[in-house]
């Protein structure tokens, strides 16, 4: 049986593949690995969604995690993140790998707070936190053991203003790799290259100086595997979990909504009560009613809605309902309405500007210059590749699916895991 470990890097696009072939580390591996060039994501292709259907093979009605924010009814934008593990409502890889016997650790994977992995550091401090206390949101959350004997030495990198949750997980992985027996499946996941894709666009020279900075960072863990004596026994994957779009404008549905008599705000711009309320996933949207059982009112929403498929301004490439949504793209949840824009546009939330659309701000993980969450047909998909005992080198396969890694890592393991949405890629073995 091989160890496994994957390098997840944040908003890999397929096409960064050839850059990534002339790098230093990036480079060599991708020669002798089977490659999947192209991944379709889960919808929506949001980090959190993502990341637990790479997880559990499973898309998002049945895993349950329907957005990066905790969902809701009655109209509660900008809710807190999920981060615990209990919200995941099947069973990940890592669960499925404890049951046979075998040792796991996970860092810096979003929702996993809590998770009962032999090593956790989770990615759970907020989105947007810039303190100094960032340990009350680890404490009770990740491995006790991991954090009385990292967190001193590293905590600092999840500090303040400046602070970088990659340098803080590098730091980790790296340590848990000479202090500990090699784990048999081991997650690190970066999150640099989305936040540059955010703030830059998807093809910006910043973004390639950030895979560089991972190129790097790769080599890091390599040659801590060589050291190790462990690498020619480990299968090692590098993955995304979705990939980015460039967006010219930024789309406002609820200032739509306010002109047609849908949504009310109060003198302050804030939210004062709504019929009809749009949430971003970026380059989609939710629409919830505020009575999901008036059928009038979902009647004349999705005439509002069907109409914006041919007005050039808006050019909606899709209005489906909940069942229809769960049907096409198996995703369920609070919501009545999925819609999705044929336009190079990001869906924002803003309800009190004059025009429905808005400017676009840098490093926004919804409105910026690029962003994604949209639906598996976009243009920019992500990738998976893996090269290690079990691989046969130099394998090219055209297309395959988020659902399938898991199912696929599973074997790599040396079990089946049952019971996925997905099923195992097959032409990559030796």
């Amino acid at each position: 049986m091989s160890k496994v470990l994957v390098f997840c890097i944040d908003a890999l696009c397929a096409c960064d593949i050839p850059y990534m072939e002339k790098m230093p580390h990036f480079g060599p591996f991708l020669k002798r690995a089977a490659l999947v060039e192209k991944i379709r994501p889960v919808w929506p292709a949001l980090t959190y969604c993502c990341h637990t259907s790479i997880l559990t093979g499973c898309y998002v009605e049945r895993h349950g995690i329907v957005h990066n924010e905790n969902m809701h009814r009655g109209g509660h934008l900008g809710e807190p993140w999920f981060s615990m593990k209990r919200d995941v409502k099947v069973p990940t890889l890592l669960d499925r790998a404890r049951e046979k016997g075998l040792t796991t650790c996970s860092l810096s994977w979003p929702v996993s707070g809590g998770a009962d992995y032999d090593m956790n550091l989770p990615m759970i401090v907020p989105y947007g936190y810039t303190g100094y206390e960032p340990e009350q949101y680890l404490r009770h959350t990740a491995t006790p053991a991991l954090l009385d004997r990292y967190f001193y030495k590293h905590g600092r990198y999840l500090k303040g203003p400046d602070r970088s949750l990659d340098l803080f997980t590098m730091a980790s992985a790296l340590d848990i790799l000479e202090d500990y027996p090699q784990p048999d499946i081991m997650l690190i996941k970066m999150c640099d290259l989305d936040g540059a894709r955010h703030t830059w666009g998807v093809h910006h020279e910043k973004v390639l100086e950030q895979l560089r900075k991972h190129d790097e960072e790769f080599g890091s863990l390599m040659e801590a595997l060589r050291r190790k004596g462990t690498l020619e026994e480990t299968d090692v994957v590098i993955l995304g979990d979705h990939g980015q779009t460039n967006v010219t404008d930024i789309l406002h549905l609820n200032v739509l909504f306010r002109q047609q008599g849908l949504l009310r705000i109060r003198p302050d711009g804030s939210l004062d009560s709504y019929d009809a309320l749009a949430r971003s996933t970026g380059l989609c949207a939710y629409i919830e009613l505020r009575d999901p059982a008036d059928t009038a009112l979902k009647e004349r929403v999705r005439t509002l809605l069907e109409s914006l498929k041919e007005d050039p301004r808006f050019a909606l490439a899709y209005v489906l309902d909940r069942e229809q949504a769960k049907t096409r793209y198996h995703v369920d949840g609070p919501f009545d309405f999925i819609v999705e824009s044929r336009l190079p546009i990001a869906f924002g939330e803003r309800m009190d500007l004059e025009d429905v659309y808005g400017v676009r701000y840098p490093g926004d993980h919804k409105v910026g210059p690029a962003t994604h969450g949209g639906s598996p047909e976009r243009e920019e998909l992500t990738a998976f590749a893996a090269a290690g005992p079990d691989i046969a080198p130099g394998i090219r396969i055209p297309l395959g699916n988020m659902v399938d890694e898991a199912p696929t890592m599973a074997r790599m393991l040396g079990f089946t895991m049952e019971d996925t949405d997905g099923q195992i890629i097959e032409g990559m073995w030796k």
